[in-house]
């Protein structure tokens, strides 16, 4: 683990991060009324996991790529998991935009949109050898794939 601005980090937060942007004026309709809902412990975990994990993806060099090696494919794996947190992200803007589409699974991965960047997340930490990024990780994934998980429960139960 090396200190040091990460550009992969950066870049990894913009594929992130615009979306999300977007998504803001374009929530499933009756969203809110899920939100209110959220589990107080997993959305402390999530708020808690996307500030860590914001904050060390940008502060470890060891992110960048660090010349050939085998160890690059942790870090191709998590640009292709980016991607297809890209194409479901895509989807979702040109579907009906309903609380089914957000929550839907690409590819057999459930939650996608919740899914796919903490598994991004924690093959970068692998790549950069880096065990606070993991665990930063694994507390986001609890919050905020388990914050998707009950709001599609509650579709399904309603």
């Amino acid at each position: 683990m090396k200190f040091g601005f990460s550009y992969t980090g950066l870049i990894f937060l913009i594929m992130l991060f615009v979306p999300n942007f977007f998504w803001t004026k374009n929530k499933p309709e009756n969203y809110d009324e899920y939100a209110k809902n959220e589990n107080k412990i997993l959305l402390a975990f999530e708020r808690a996991g996307e500030v860590a994990v914001s904050c060390l993806l940008l502060i470890f060099s060891s992110f960048n790529p660090q010349g050939l090696s085998p160890w690059l494919l942790w870090l191709a794996g998590a640009f292709l998991l980016m991607l297809l947190y890209e194409i479901f992200w895509i989807r979702y803007f040109r579907s009906d935009k309903t609380m089914k589409d957000f929550y839907s699974s690409i590819l057999g991965i459930p939650v996608a949109g919740a899914t796919l960047p903490v598994c991004a997340v924690l093959l970068i930490a692998v790549y950069g050898k880096n065990p606070f990024l993991f665990a930063a990780g694994i507390i986001l994934g609890i919050g905020h794939i388990g914050i998707h998980l009950a709001h599609k429960k509650e579709i399904k139960d309603g």
